[in-house]
């Protein structure tokens, strides 16, 4: 549903946007598209494939040992052309969340570049739902960290 616009009612929903340099646009969709952007985040990344595509199963996860938080992921979608590339991914069991985000980077008709990242998600795991509104501040925080991590890989 992220790639198509709608976003469903009952969850929480997250629409971040941030401008890149104009220039950025190849190394971005890139970066995006490799889990690049991911690893550099800190996440320790294990995908079924070396690139975002539909089908493809990725894991994200952050700790040691356990304390270790695993967030299984699938590609639902995957876009690569001249003005957009990113992709959608929904959650499997075991994600402490349950919902779809996405990721994607664009050029708008002024030759502008913009990273967004939309999501819906609701507490699936009984740390989550006691967190209460901290996931959704996490949520918030890891967004702007993906577009300042973004835009830290494509400086010239």
């Amino acid at each position: 549903m992220t790639g198509s616009g709608g976003l469903p009612a009952g969850y929480h929903h997250l629409h971040h946007r941030a401008e890149l340099d104009r220039d950025a646009f190849p190394a971005a969709a890139e970066a995006v598209l490799s889990w690049r952007m991911h690893r550099a985040m800190g996440l320790r990344v294990t995908a079924s494939a070396p690139r975002a595509a539909p089908g493809v199963h990725v894991d994200a996860a952050v700790g040691v040992g356990p304390l270790r938080l695993s967030a299984p992921c699938r590609v639902v979608w995957a876009v690569q052309d001249e003005r957009r590339a990113g992709f959608g991914y929904g959650t499997l069991p075991g994600h402490p969340e349950r919902g779809e985000e996405a990721f994607c980077v664009e050029r708008d008709a002024h030759g502008r570049v913009w990273f967004t990242v939309t999501a819906f998600s609701r507490p699936d795991r009984w740390f989550t739902r006691a967190a209460g509104p901290l996931v959704v501040a996490f949520q918030h925080g890891y967004a702007r960290r993906c577009a300042a991590v973004l835009r830290r890989l494509t400086r010239p």
